[in-house]
């Protein structure tokens, strides 16, 4: 968005207010959402859920292999 710059308060007073984004009055950062709800609908994180101990170093790979 421009800055704008003003001499008085009352020639601020008169200026139309500038609104963000396109013609179509949304604003960058709702495009942006929009976007990261479509990724995260294409490509959800998968975690599993607690805490995973151990006792082998090839225990730790099995279960990293079959997330």
């Amino acid at each position: 968005m421009p800055v704008q710059k003003f001499r008085s308060i009352e020639e601020m007073n008169k200026a139309t207010i500038l609104r963000p984004g396109g013609s179509d009055g949304g604003s960058n950062f709702e495009r942006f959402l929009r976007l990261c709800a479509r990724y995260w609908a294409i490509a959800p994180k998968r975690y599993p859920r607690g805490v995973f101990k151990f006792r082998t170093i090839e225990e730790m790979q099995n279960a990293r292999e079959k997330r």
